[in-house]
């Protein structure tokens, strides 16, 4: 279940009961009069199970609350109410399974936002990498994988693509770009470094059949890139962080940048041409999964939306 809190005027105040009191998968509504200072009106509350959120949402917003009060959503950990069983038992589908177009479009906003901290994570997920690549360690690979935070991005140019929001595309985008650009200059920096004060040599890149599939993109790079964007899509949106933690492993996108730096520094060219197309397969694959997924899910909900509206009492306009 979800909490919603409302600010509205109080001449709209009616209509917005009126919208959650004749949804079916709405409970628990409370009306406080006056109750909001800045913006000023009356606050109204209710919950409502996740299968129903978007209807209420968008009806919400069709009121203009967003310009002149405000909406609040917040996750309930336990409701003990007979209503709200009932709420969940009517709204067709399952919570777990819900998407919540709102709450998706301002996680992927977020996650375009270029930050210290998404430069410092990436930057040190490819360092990472790169020492994995030249000691041919995969449990090195894998723990790169892990700290990358690349994913976010991707999911929000999936998600730009599929509402056609270019500036949401071009920020996605810029992020991706600049981020890994930045991860594989300090990167190569430090591989620099390191071969002037003799710790790294070419030979080290010259036999390591345990992280060799770095340099080695074919048709299963591409396949367990759809497959991990597909469940990376899921995760963001059934909210299941440690799934999204099993699609970090799944795909070599931070390892290959990392070989791309250190490639560089010790003069393998044909490994950077490879890496690179490496990182380019798995950021398609990544993409072209995200918004299958994405269009698949908003068909799969606009169905269950239609059955909320069509099994419960008339709506009242």
């Amino acid at each position: 279940m979800l909490h919603v809190r409302v600010i509205t005027p109080a001449a709209l105040t009616g209509e917005v009961l009126t919208t959650a009191v004749d949804c079916p998968a709405v409970a628990n509504v409370i009306r406080l009069p006056g109750a909001a200072v800045d913006p000023p009106g009356d606050c109204v509350e209710f919950d409502v199970a996740r299968e129903g959120a978007n209807e209420i949402l968008a009806d919400l917003r069709a009121l203009g609350l967003k310009e002149t009060g405000a909406i609040t959503v917040e996750e309930i950990d336990l409701s003990i109410s007979d209503a709200a069983d009932k709420a969940e038992a009517d709204a067709p589908g399952h919570s777990e399974d819900a998407v919540i177009w709102e709450e998706l479009a301002a996680r992927t906003a977020a996650e375009t936002r270029l930050t210290w901290s998404y430069l410092v994570f990436l930057a040190l997920a490819v360092q990472i990498a790169a020492i994995g690549a030249l000691l041919d360690q995969p449990i090195l690979i894998v723990g790169a994988m892990v700290l990358g935070p690349d994913f976010g991005p991707v999911a929000a140019f999936c998600f730009g693509a599929l509402q056609r929001d270019l500036p949401l595309i071009g920020r996605a985008a810029r992020t991706l770009l600049v981020g890994f650009a930045v991860a594989v200059a300090v990167t190569l920096a430090c591989a620099a470094l390191s071969r002037v004060f003799g710790w790294i040599e070419p030979t080290m890149l010259d036999d390591r059949p345990l992280t060799s599939f770095i340099i080695h993109p074919d048709r299963w790079s591409f396949i367990v890139a759809v497959l991990a964007g597909v469940a990376g899509i899921l995760s963001m949106t059934a909210r299941k962080s440690q799934a999204l933690v099993g699609v970090f492993i799944s795909v070599t996108t931070v390892p290959a940048a990392g070989n791309i730096a250190v490639a560089i520094a010790l003069a393998h060219w044909d490994e950077v041409g490879a890496s690179l197309i490496q990182l380019g397969v798995n950021l398609a694959g990544l993409v072209v999964a995200g918004i299958g997924t994405l269009l698949v899910q908003r068909f799969l909900w606009s169905r269950f939306e239609l059955g909320l509206n069509t099994s419960g009492a008339p709506r009242v306009r």
